[in-house]
């Protein structure tokens, strides 16, 4: 099992640095041991102008053998099918890239104290697998490498024979990968699409498997066209694992796509403080307003957008009348807090039929959310940098289309009679604003007008003759009536 690096340099930037990048020296050759064999990394040429380090792995197909007997899940099935007589020591595979996470650790992690700006720099790179196993062929090894940023993917495939050429082709091929990368992005690409070409992996996949994929994925992973293969071969097609790994990779994506960190798109959860206020019961009186405007809307399926730790739903659930209920929520913890809320793994079959808890920005039209009764925005617009709430309401009112929308938000005259709330501060640390009672008019009105909707407002809470109630409701009704005769013709 074998695998190239080569680089090339100048006198003032020797490709000699590459020993500094793989914290191996160019004048020694080492070896590794690791868990199916000896790993040996040496230079068949080291100069200024080029400069080659090799990966070579000695797979002992005894140990391989010996270490799959006896362990259920956690044996090597293609080793325990062959015995002895196997690829494994020969072609590519999960082995190769678990001995370069043990030999290039560092290299990984893109960690470099001698050359820390050569580590963060694109150097010219030529990277030679001479026996790769793909599952897919030669196509889909350049469908994986393409995106990646090289700019020459060359995947030859190796004949069964060379001697007899009529037997066809093996699932074998010779990969030559050559552009400027990051050393670090390079042997990451290689760490996941090695064992995922192979579509194989030589040990038992467990739940770290994900954080290991999400690590080694990170810069690249999110937004690769082959994203979801990429991830189910990885993680050997365990669905509870790929699901997850999947949600995690699109809370990046959204992060990236808003120039945000993760942390803040995951935000939905405070974890210091309840969400609901306290001693007022102030959330639950806003719960109570949605279902009577929701009974009045004659709903039945409808969508809890922002949905957060699922207090709504689970209000909704109690009520028979409700159908159908989807909570929607950008936050995979909100929505790993609403399941167990819920009860979600112990919830009867007929009642489990009637929620569904979704991933997804309410910044981006999502055809999923189509076609229901009513949708309710309950204390979510004002989590939104104002610039972002037009796409918000293209993707609700333009796009979904609900015949009923719910809107409700802090109404800020009213911030006065918190005594605990200092003066000038919004109620929450993620609030981006909040409206006065003509502001949220004035916004309610021009959407109403704009998008086809008629558009009422309710007080929440005590009703201040001063400041208004605490909370602000709007209630918009479709009015669009050549929609509303397309859906009574089709129900």
């Amino acid at each position: 099992m074998f695998l190239t690096i080569s680089t090339s340099g100048t006198p003032e930037r020797p490709a000699t640095d590459l020993g500094f990048l793989l914290h191996k020296h160019p004048d020694k050759a080492q070896a590794f041991s690791t868990s199916h064999g000896t790993a040996h990394v040496f230079y068949p040429e080291a100069s200024a102008e080029r400069c080659t380090a090799a990966l070579l792995l000695e797979v002992d197909p005894v140990a391989l053998v010996r270490r799959g007997k006896g362990k259920g899940r956690g044996g090597a099935p293609d080793s325990a099918l062959a015995q002895y007589v196997n690829d494994r020591p020969y072609a590519a595979s999960s082995l190769l890239s678990v001995a370069m996470s043990t030999v290039f650790k560092s290299a990984l992690r893109g960690v470099c104290a001698a050359r820390p700006e050569r580590a963060e720099a694109a150097i010219p790179l030529r990277i030679e697998v001479p026996a790769l196993p793909a599952r897919g062929g030669a196509e889909l090894v350049r469908k994986l490498f393409g995106p990646l940023g090289w700019t020459s993917v060359e995947a030859q495939p190796v004949a069964l024979d060379q001697q007899f050429p009529e037997w066809g082709d093996s699932r074998y091929v010779q990969l030559v990968l050559e552009g400027e990368l990051r050393l670090a992005d390079a042997l990451r690409q290689l760490y996941v699409l090695l064992p995922v070409l192979d579509d194989a992996k030589h040990y038992w996949v467990a739940p770290d498997e994900v954080d290991k994929l999400l690590r080694a994925g990170e810069g690249w992973l999110a937004e690769h066209p082959e994203q979801k293969l990429i991830t189910s071969r990885y993680l050997s097609r365990r669905w509870g694992l790929t699901r997850q790994a999947m949600e995690r990779l699109e809370l990046v994506r959204l992060a990236e796509s808003d120039d945000l960190e993760v942390e803040d798109v995951d935000n939905a959860v405070d974890e210091t403080t309840d969400t609901e206020e306290k001693p007022v019961p102030l959330a639950e009186q806003r719960r109570e307003a949605i279902l009577q405007a929701l009974h009045g809307a004659g709903a039945s399926r409808v969508l809890d957008l922002g949905c957060g730790q699922g207090q709504l739903v689970q209000a909704l659930l109690k009520d028979v009348r409700f159908t159908e209920i989807v909570g929607v929520d950008v936050s995979v913890r909100a929505l790993t807090i609403a399941g167990r809320r819920l009860k979600l793994d112990r919830m009867g079959e007929r009642q489990a039929a009637r929620v569904t808890l979704l991933q997804g920005s309410l910044t981006y039209t999502d055809k999923r959310l189509a076609g229901y009764d009513a949708a309710v925005l309950s204390e979510v617009i004002e989590h939104l940098d104002l610039p972002r709430l037009p796409a918000l309401e293209y993707a609700v009112f333009g796009s979904a289309r609900p015949r009923t929308v719910i809107v409700t938000t802090p109404n800020v005259e009213y911030n006065v009679r918190w005594e605990t709330l200092p003066a000038g501060h919004v109620r929450h640390g993620d609030h981006r604003f909040e409206w006065t009672r003509a502001e949220f008019r004035a916004w309610a009105g021009a959407v109403a007008e704009r998008d086809g909707y008629g558009v009422e407002f309710v007080p929440v809470g005590p009703d201040d003759p001063e400041v208004g109630p605490p909370t602000q409701m709007a209630v918009f009704t479709r009015t669009d009536k050549t929609e509303a005769a397309k859906e009574a013709k089709a129900a």
